[in-house]
C-alpha cells in the first residue's frame, strides 16, 4: 500500500498537484476497505468510515465484529462471506446481496473483492468495493414484474385464444389465474344484465353452499363494490371487513386475504373475479395489479364469447327457418309432381288419345273437309308436345331414377338430358354407389348437382363436363367441372338484388345444412369447379 501511495503521489508532483492515495480513496463515493486474510482491517476509505459509530476504532479490527457486529466470522445461513473464496481462489469475486449493516430498510450491495499482490505476487490483502445497488435492483424487479404480467397475460391469452364456450373459458382461466399467483380458491361472478345481479359462473375452492348463497347486486358486499365502481379491491382479511356480504359464509369457508377485480369489456364490468386465501395479508398490491390487467383481458374475452354466442342462436335459428323452406320446398315439389302425374299428365293423355282417334276415324271416313284433319293434327302435336314438357317438369320437380335407382342414375341421366341436346359433351365416373344413402344426403347431392348443372346451361357455354361422385362408407364427395367462361369468385359475395349469386349460395347452405361443405373453385376463361363433400358417418342404407 505504501509503495501503491508513493507511485501516486510522485505521479502528482510531476503534474504539479499534491495527492496522496488516502485522498483518492476518500474520494471515491462507494464503500472501499481493505482487509488481510485473517480478517483485519487494514485501509477504510471515508465513505466506510462514515458508516461507523463515531470514534469507534477501524484498523486492526477484525471486520466482522467492526461491520457485523459479531464475535466470529460471518458464515452462512447469516451471511456466506466471500472473502475466504477470494483468500483462497486468488481470483476477483462479486455478489449482490442485502445490505445487513442497514436492518431498517430493504437496500442491496453490490459487493466485489480484489486480491492485493506485494511484488512478488504474493496475495497479502484483499480490497473490497460495496456499492450501493438499491435503485437497480428495485428497477430489475420491476423488469421481472412487468415480464411476469407480460408472461401471465400471454398464458390467459394463449389458454382462451380460439375457444368461444364461455365456461371453458372462465374455467381455464380462472385455473391459469390460481396457478399463476399460487393459489387455490377463487372464482369468477358473472354480471346479469337483466336482473343486475352477481353470481358465481365458475368457482375453485368454495363450497357449493357458499357459491350457492353468495349472490349480490351492485354496490352490495365487496364484489358488488368492485362491479359498480369498476375499481378492484385488496383486502388483508376480509372476515374482519365491515362491507363483506354474508359474514357468516366466509367465516365458515375460513376466508382471509381477499382481491376482488372487475372484468371489463369496454369499460363496461361484464363480471368480477375474486381471489382468496386462508391466510390474512396472503396478497400483494403487485396481485392486484396483475389481477386487474387480466380481468380486462378476460372481459374482452367474455364479451367476444358473447357475441359469438349470439352470432350461433342467430345462426342456428337461420339454418333451422332455411332447412324448414328447404323441406317445404321439396315437399311442394313432390305435391306438384305429384299432381302433374295424377292429373294434367294424364290429362293431357287422354286428350293426346282422342286426338289421334278423331283424326283416324276423319281418314278412315274420307272427310272432305282437310283444314280441319290439318288443324287436329296440329292440335295433336301441340299435346304432344306439352306432355313431354310436363314429363320433363316433372323430372325437373322429382325425378323417379332418384327413387327407384338412386343418385348416380338420377345424375347421370338429368346431366345428359340437360347438356347433350345442346352440344355438351358429358362424361362421369361413379365409385362407391352401390349402396344406397340416406334419403336427406342423395336430395341434397341431387339438388346440387341440378343447381350445377343449370349455371352451366346458362352461363358456361362449356363443351366438355366431368361428373364425379366417389362414395365410402365415411363420406361421400360429388364433383362437376367444365370448361366453360368460368368467372371471378372474389367478386360474388352475395346475392345481387338481380338474383346473381344465388345459385352458388343455396348450393353451399344446402351442404352445410347436411354437416358437408361446398367449395367453388373458377377462373375467367379457365371453367369451373364445384366440389362438395358429406359425411355419411357410417350411415349407409
Amino acid at each position: 500500500m505504501r509503495r501503491k501511495g508513493t507511485a501516486i503521489q510522485g505521479a502528482g508532483r510531476k503534474a504539479g498537484l499534491d495527492i496522496s492515495l488516502q485522498n483518492v480513496m476518500d474520494g471515491i463515493a462507494d464503500k472501499l476497505f481493505v482487509i488481510d486474510s485473517e480478517y483485519h482491517v487494514k485501509f477504510a476509505n471515508l465513505a466506510m468510515r462514515q458508516n461507523l459509530v463515531e470514534g469507534r476504532r477501524l484498523t486492526g479490527e477484525h471486520c466482522y465484529e467492526v461491520f457485523e457486529g459479531r464475535n466470529n466470522p460471518c458464515c452462512p445461513p447469516l451471511w456466506n462471506c466471500p472473502l475466504r473464496k477470494v483468500v483462497q481462489g486468488g481470483s476477483p469475486t462479486t455478489i449482490i446481496s442485502p445490505d445487513h449493516a442497514d436492518a431498517v430498510s430493504d437496500r442491496y450491495v453490490k459487493i466485489t473483492l480484489y486480491p492485493l499482490r506485494d511484488s512478488q505476487g504474493n496475495m497479502n490483502a484483499v480490497a473490497e468495493l460495496r456499492e450501493d445497488v438499491t435503485t437497480e435492483r428495485e428497477l430489475e424487479n420491476q423488469i421481472l414484474r412487468r415480464h411476469h404480467h407480460l408472461h401471465a397475460l400471454s398464458r390467459i391469452s394463449s389458454a382462451t385464444s380460439g375457444l368461444w364456450d364461455l365456461d371453458v373459458i372462465l374455467t381455464i382461466a380462472l385455473d391459469t389465474v390460481l396457478e399463476i399467483i399460487d393459489a387455490t380458491t377463487g372464482g369468477v361472478l358473472f354480471l346479469n344484465e337483466q336482473t343486475q345481479m352477481l353470481s358465481y359462473r365458475v368457482y375453485r375452492g368454495l363450497s357449493a353452499k357458499y357459491v350457492e348463497q353468495m349472490q349480490m347486486g351492485l354496490g352490495e358486499g365487496i364484489a358488488g363494490r368492485v362491479a359498480q365502481t369498476g375499481q378492484p379491491i385488496i383486502l388483508e382479511d376480509i372476515s374482519r371487513d365491515t362491507r363483506a356480504a354474508h359474514p357468516d359464509l366466509i367465516s365458515t369457508e375460513g376466508l382471509k386475504g381477499f382481491i376482488s377485480v372487475p372484468l371489463k369489456a369496454r369499460d363496461r364490468v361484464v363480471g368480477v373475479m375474486n381471489i382468496a386465501s386462508h391466510r390474512p395479508a396472503r396478497f400483494s398490491a403487485d396481485d392486484m395489479y396483475l389481477l386487474n390487467s387480466i380481468g380486462c383481458q378476460l372481459g374482452n374475452a367474455i364479451e367476444q364469447a358473447r357475441l359469438y354466442q349470439r352470432l350461433e342462436i342467430g345462426r342456428e335459428r337461420y339454418q333451422s327457418l332455411l332447412r324448414h323452406a328447404l323441406t317445404a320446398q321439396e315437399d311442394e315439389r313432390k305435391r306438384i309432381a305429384r299432381e302433374l302425374h295424377d292429373e294434367t299428365s294424364q290429362a293431357l293423355a287422354s286428350l293426346t288419345l282422342n286426338l289421334q282417334a278423331a283424326i283416324a276415324t276423319a281418314e278412315t271416313r274420307s272427310f272432305v273437309d282437310t283444314d280441319l284433319i290439318t288443324k287436329l293434327q296440329k292440335t295433336q302435336s301441340v299435346a304432344l308436345h306439352t306432355v313431354n314438357e310436363v314429363t320433363k317438369l316433372m323430372k325437373e320437380l322429382r325425378p323417379t331414377l332418384l327413387d327407384e335407382l338412386g343418385l348416380a342414375a338420377a345424375i347421370n341421366r338429368y346431366a345428359r338430358d340437360s347438356l347433350e341436346p345442346l352440344g355438351t359433351k358429358v362424361s362421369a365416373e361413379f365409385q362407391g354407389v352401390e349402396e344406397r344413402m340416406p334419403l336427406e344426403i342423395e336430395v341434397t347431392l341431387f339438388r346440387i348437382a341440378q343447381g350445377a348443372i343449370g349455371n352451366i346451361l346458362e352461363h358456361s357455354e362449356a363443351k366438355n363436363v366431368s361428373i364425379k361422385l366417389d362414395c365410402d362408407s365415411d363420406k361421400c364427395v360429388l364433383g362437376i367441372e367444365d370448361d366453360g367462361r368460368g368467372f371471378d369468385v372474389g367478386k360474388l359475395t352475395r346475392v345481387d338484388k338481380s338474383g346473381r349469386g344465388a345459385g352458388l349460395f343455396t348450393m353451399e347452405e344446402r351442404a352445410r345444412l347436411v354437416g358437408g361443405s361446398c367449395s367453388v373453385k373458377s377462373q375467367p376463361g379457365k371453367g369451373t369447379e364445384i366440389v362438395v363433400k358429406v359425411a355419411l358417418k357410417g350411415s349407409m342404407a
